[in-house]
């Protein structure tokens, strides 16, 4: 008996997929919903699980290959022994039942034997298949011998940050530091272990650290290891979200305009309230639940921005769908909060944590990154001062956050230092007027310095 390994539905306005790599090859044993196979669209991987447990009797695609939904990749077999174990059984049934012959007892012990064997076979490997890239080839092969596999170090970006604890160690070197040569050695991050002094009993002199000065840096680690340059090519994801980001710059007559928003009574309110808010909802607060809900009440007063083209066609959406954009180590992904404006804003942190947590975990399903309306991307926790970021088509507007920092603001016609973040609107000017753009960014600016109008708003 065997069963068909097909293409399952991938969700709305997807009909195909490309197959990444297969996880199992022909005559391999596999359990029940165990990945066989990994297949990736335009919006994320997904693994195909085993209907049953048994063994690979045919593979019908490669990798590479472009398969449509429902289409077969191909079979799955009871295993052997599973019929074995099931000839034995139906043996001893229909002897208690119908006292068959003694040759009957000569037949299970057979199956049982083969049974053993089988199993001894199985586990008698001196090794388990490996698998290595060939880069000429640019295909899997099988190994005859298996290779040694070196585990990757992470990468040491700087002596400084390798040795930043060897700064710490100034209480079994203060005996051969100055006060102006400690100063600097702290300021400056320097490894006192790579100094020779040449002082009295080799206490370190100023000089030293100049001397230091001269030494030439070490060689690129990367470099001695790859080459002068490497390279990789480039994931199927990698290219799908290169391809829609051009397509993006292409389709639409996009814009970007920018404001610069107040923080203050955001962190105010978030101090106050972090510790019951955590205690009761398990959550922190966070930035990004005050974002969505000033979004929202701006979408509601400039339904464009929450619209899209279709042919000749505007479609409004009267639900609000937000995208979140996330960084991955495979790439971006833009996993989305259902109607988040009937969410509070513990549900929408527990939304986004959740959905932050399955993007990092590589488990995002396609369900979590359709049906979004308009996106939030936060450059501002990698550092980003100001950006223009670019659409999530089909949508028409994104938000981009940015880091906060201390600056010069007039208040009531006095200079005063704020924590202050840039705020930065792509819209697509097809649909979307300067206009309407500039105060729908104002709306979210006047609501972010009052967080207390969301509430009232929103009746949250």
């Amino acid at each position: 008996m065997s069963q068909n390994i097909v293409v399952p539905a991938l969700g709305e306005s997807i009909t195909e997929a490309t197959i990444t790599k297969w996880l199992k090859k022909k005559g391999d044993s596999v359990n029940s919903d165990e990945p066989v196979v990994e297949l990736e669209t335009d919006k994320v991987n997904i693994e195909v699980p085993s209907p049953i447990t048994g063994v690979i009797s045919e593979i019908n695609s490669k990798d590479g290959e472009t398969v449509q939904v429902g289409s077969v990749l191909g079979s799955i077999s009871e295993t052997e022994e599973k019929t074995s174990i099931q000839k034995i059984e139906k043996i001893k049934t229909t002897k208690v039942k119908e006292n068959i012959p003694a040759d009957a007892e000569k037949i299970i012990k057979e199956a049982e034997e083969t049974l053993v064997e089988k199993k001894i076979n199985l586990t008698d490997k001196k090794y388990d298949e490996v698998k290595v890239f060939n880069d000429q080839k640019n295909e899997i092969e099988d190994l005859e011998e298996p290779p040694l596999i070196l585990k990757e170090e992470p990468l040491v970006l700087t002596d400084e940050v390798k040795n930043n604890e060897s700064i710490k160690n100034f209480k079994t070197k203060n005996n051969k530091l100055s006060p102006a040569v400690r100063r600097v050695v702290t300021e400056k991050k320097i490894d006192v272990n790579k100094i020779k002094g040449t002082g009295k009993d080799g206490r370190i002199l100023k000089g030293d650290v100049i001397n230091l000065m001269d030494v030439s840096p070490e060689p690129n680690q990367r470099k001695i290891k790859f080459g002068p340059e490497e390279r990789i090519k480039m994931t199927k994801l990698r290219q799908t979200i290169a391809k829609r980001l051009k397509e993006a710059q292409q389709t639409a007559a996009m814009l970007t305009t920018f404001n610069e928003v107040d923080m203050s009574n955001i962190i105010n309110m978030r101090k106050e309230n972090q510790e019951d808010f955590q205690n009761k909802f398990g959550v922190k607060l966070g930035f990004m639940s005050f974002f969505v809900k000033a979004s929202i009440v701006a979408l509601k007063l400039f339904p464009a921005i929450n619209a899209e083209i279709e042919d000749q066609d505007i479609i409004y959406k009267n639900y609000y769908n937000i995208s979140i954009a996330v960084g991955t180590e495979k790439g971006l992904v833009v996993p989305v909060i259902k109607n988040a404006d009937e969410l509070s804003f513990a549900d929408i942190e527990k939304s986004i944590k959740s959905l932050s947590d399955k993007a990092q975990q590589g488990k995002i399903t396609i369900e979590d990154l359709q049906g979004g309306t308009f996106t939030i991307s936060n450059g501002g926790v990698y550092g980003s001062m100001l950006s223009t970021p670019i659409l999530n088509l089909p949508q028409s507007g994104v938000l981009g956050m940015h880091n906060i920092t201390e600056r010069p603001i007039v208040v009531d016609g006095e200079v005063k230092i704020r924590p202050v973040m840039y705020l930065a609107l792509s819209y697509d000017h097809r649909i979307i007027d300067g206009k309407d753009s500039v105060s729908f960014l104002k709306t979210i600016k006047e609501n972010l310095e009052n967080p207390g109008r969301l509430l009232k708003y929103l009746n949250v």
